[in-house]
């Protein structure tokens, strides 16, 4: 349709719809104020694992391969910058590292996409918040995010960075077996909709490529929609157990795909306009 006929129909539809239906309504469905778009970071955001991609970046890896099976990640991933602390490497060392992880732009302009229409955007990571922070500022879009729920990460006075887990080790343990001791992130996703305005009613879309995003793809009702990354652990266990998944499932192997489908998910329709 010719631009001028369909400002024409959006005029018009608008006048009638706004009479049926309050403005905020009207306005929620066409900008996808009621979307909540939560990506997970690696191999999501980023095509790459950010914790072993900075240790190679500082020369660490044969050290970081021989401890991987007597210690668990996040606890690995402390030693590891304690072991980085001890060799001199610096905060700036550690900062440069991750400048050089690449964001692809089709990555970009889908985060930038789907913060235009009014999403919500949000981080479930079990990456760290130092990481984060810093890949996210290199490119300019820490911004665009609501709120980032990950491990949580510290400077100490000397210097050294400390990576602690999401859910303290001290703690009561979360008491979910499809998830690591540190981040239940099916627990993160709950609590993140009971704490949203309206958070059961809003729909959900989740982006994720890891075994640990099978919980909180569980927890996505009628109307949300998955996006796993095709080959990856979540792929796999939805393929394994589809009756558990009540979500709509796009799966998408690369950028591109994600940047095409945000837009295919997110972009007004002609329904949005006219009920």
């Amino acid at each position: 349709m010719p631009n001028g006929g369909t400002s024409i129909q959006f005029q018009s539809c608008m006048l009638w719809h706004t009479s049926s239906c309050s403005l905020y309504q009207f306005i929620n469905r066409v900008f996808k104020m009621d979307t909540v778009v939560v990506f997970d970071f690696d191999l999501t955001i980023v095509d790459c694992d950010s914790d072993p991609w900075v240790i190679e970046q500082l020369g660490n890896t044969p050290l970081f391969e021989s401890l991987l099976p007597t210690i668990p990640w996040n606890p690995l991933m402390d030693k590891m910058m304690g072991e980085l602390h001890d060799q001199g490497k610096t905060i700036s060392d550690i900062e440069g590292g991750l400048r050089t992880i690449p964001l692809y732009p089709e990555t970009i302009r889908a985060i930038k996409f789907a913060f235009s229409l009014g999403c919500d955007l949000r981080i479930v990571s079990d990456a760290n918040v130092f990481f984060i922070k810093t890949i996210l500022e290199t490119h300019d879009l820490l911004h665009y995010f609501t709120e980032i729920k990950t491990n949580p990460a510290f400077i100490e006075e000397d210097g050294r960075l400390r990576i602690c887990p999401f859910h303290p080790l001290t703690e009561d343990p979360h008491g979910c077996n499809l998830c690591p001791p540190n981040m239940c992130k099916g627990a993160i996703i709950t609590e993140m909709r009971n704490s949203i305005e309206n958070g059961w009613n809003r729909r959900f879309i989740y982006l994720g490529d890891g075994a640990g995003d099978f919980c909180p793809t569980l927890k996505l009702v009628e109307g949300d929609d998955v996006l796993p990354r095709k080959e990856y652990p979540l792929s796999k266990l939805i393929e394994k157990n589809p009756e558990l998944v009540k979500a709509q499932i796009h799966e998408w192997s690369n950028s591109k795909d994600v940047e095409d489908l945000l837009f295919k998910l997110l972009k007004p329709s002609e329904t949005d306009f006219c009920l």
